[in-house]
Formats: structure tokens, C-alpha cells, sequence
């Protein structure tokens, strides 16, 4: 799977590069974790510079306290402390973000926040995330679609139902999505889910995406991860034609 901060790999979407994504390394200074009860405090600063260090602090701190701020955060006046917020409660997640999430991503007009909200639904783990997300693969830029397939694998610790609904979109990115980061992504969660799933219907049709996707797609990477993935899963079609495609020097 490609790596979710490898933004080099998206260079249509690079207008939107935040500065939280090229931070420079820890200083000494906070090598050691912040104390909650000064970050607590700081998420109702005044100054947006100092709720953003504050909400970004939860990345590292796990404390339930923080969960209610931080969502107050995400509709914050600026963009560095609602991407800091969302991933404070990626790392914080409660079945009270979903909803906030959920509404903030269909309004948020920043697509390093949208980034961020994504992986925070599939941090919550929450079948309210999953029609949202799959939105989100299907329509939003492609750094959202990225982290979208990665998100929807989160269904797999959800309930069967989730990983039904959340295989479809994921098929159909890995089939027609033009960024093959994203076609990669997609295939490694297909091979999550997949692992989850009995043989039946959606579980053969998956199977089949993976195999068209090792077998046609044009990418390497995209290849390898459905290789993967399938190795993964263990299937035996996928395994047979693995084993005669590569027998006949086709990689």
C-alpha cells in the first residue's frame, strides 16, 4: 500500500500541501510528550497558533477529555487547527466525533482538513462513516480518495454489513480511478475485507477485481498490491493464476 503522507505521489493536488504535512522534526524540547493538562488548556487559547499545537499534541496524547474540544475544533475559523483537530481525534476517537466528522467533511473547503476527517472516520470505526467515505473515493481530490480506500479497510472491524457496503466503491476505484495511488490503496483494502468475508458473491467479485488488477493494470504498484492482497487472502484462484502468470514470465 502506498504510504498515506507520500504526498510526492500526488503531485495534481500539490496546491493543496499543508504545513502539517512537512513539519520540521521535534525540537529536544518536545521530544518528551506534552503535559494534557497545559494542551487542555491551550485548545481554548485565543490564538489560533496556540490551539493548533494544542490539538496537534493530541496526535500524541490519548485523553478522552480532549474528544469535546476537539470537535468544537474542526469547524475552527482556521484550516491549521481543523486538520490539527482531526487528527487529534483520529487519535481520540469517540462515537460522538462521527457525526461532527461526518458534517465537516461534506462542507470544509480545505482538502488537507478533508484529508484528515477521512482518516479520522476510519479511525472511529463507525457504520456511519461508510457511506461518507465512499462519497469521498468516489468524488473528492485525489489526496481524499487516497486516504478514503484506506479508510474504508476500517469496515472490516465494523460489522459484516460494513464490509459489504464499503467492497463496491472500493471495486470501482481500483477498476476506474485515473491516480494509481489510489487504484493501490483501494486493492490493499479489498484485501483486507476480503479476509473477513465468507465465499460468496461479494467476496468472489472482489476476488476477481483483485486478479484483473494484478493481471492488467498498468502500474506496478498497483500490480504488487493486488498480488499482495491476494496472497493475503489465500485465495486459491488468485494464487493459481499468481503462481502460472509469473511461471510464464508475464513480471
Amino acid at each position: 500500500m502506498y504510504d498515506e503522507d507520500d504526498l510526492s505521489l500526488l503531485d495534481i493536488e500539490v496546491e493543496l500541501e499543508s504545513p502539517l504535512d512537512r513539519m520540521e522534526p521535534l525540537s529536544e524540547s518536545e521530544v518528551a510528550k506534552p503535559d494534557p493538562e497545559v494542551m487542555l488548556a491551550l485548545l481554548e487559547n485565543a490564538q489560533p497558533q496556540q490551539r493548533m499545537l494544542a490539538a496537534r499534541a493530541f496526535c500524541d496524547i490519548e485523553d478522552a477529555r480532549a474528544t469535546p474540544h476537539l470537535i468544537r475544533l474542526l469547524t475552527d475559523t482556521c484550516p491549521l487547527v481543523r486538520v490539527s483537530a482531526a487528527y487529534g481525534i483520529g487519535r481520540n476517537p469517540s462515537d460522538d466525533a462521527v457525526e461532527p466528522l461526518i458534517a465537516q467533511l461534506n462542507r470544509d473547503w480545505n482538502g488537507y482538513v478533508r484529508k484528515g476527517v477521512v482518516w479520522a472516520l476510519g479511525n472511529c470505526r463507525d457504520r456511519r462513516s461508510l457511506a461518507p467515505l465512499a462519497d469521498a473515493l468516489r468524488t473528492d481530490i485525489s489526496a481524499v480518495r487516497l486516504w478514503a480506500a484506506s479508510a474504508l479497510a476500517q469496515m472490516a472491524e465494523v460489522s459484516y454489513e460494513a464490509i459489504i457496503g464499503a467492497i463496491p466503491p472500493l471495486i470501482e476505484a481500483l477498476v476506474k480511478d485515473p491516480v494509481a495511488p489510489v487504484r493501490s490503496n483501494s486493492a490493499w483494502a479489498i484485501g483486507q475485507l476480503c479476509r473477513e468475508l465468507p465465499s460468496n458473491i461479494v467476496y468472489g467479485t472482489a476476488i476477481d477485481a483483485l486478479i484483473q488488477a494484478f493481471a492488467e493494470d498498468q502500474d506496478l504498484g498497483v500490480r504488487e498490491d493486488a498480488k499482495a492482497s491476494l496472497l493475503g487472502v489465500g485465495d486459491p484462484r488468485g494464487l493459481q493464476l499468481i503462481e502460472t502468470l509469473e511461471q510464464e514470465g508475464w513480471f
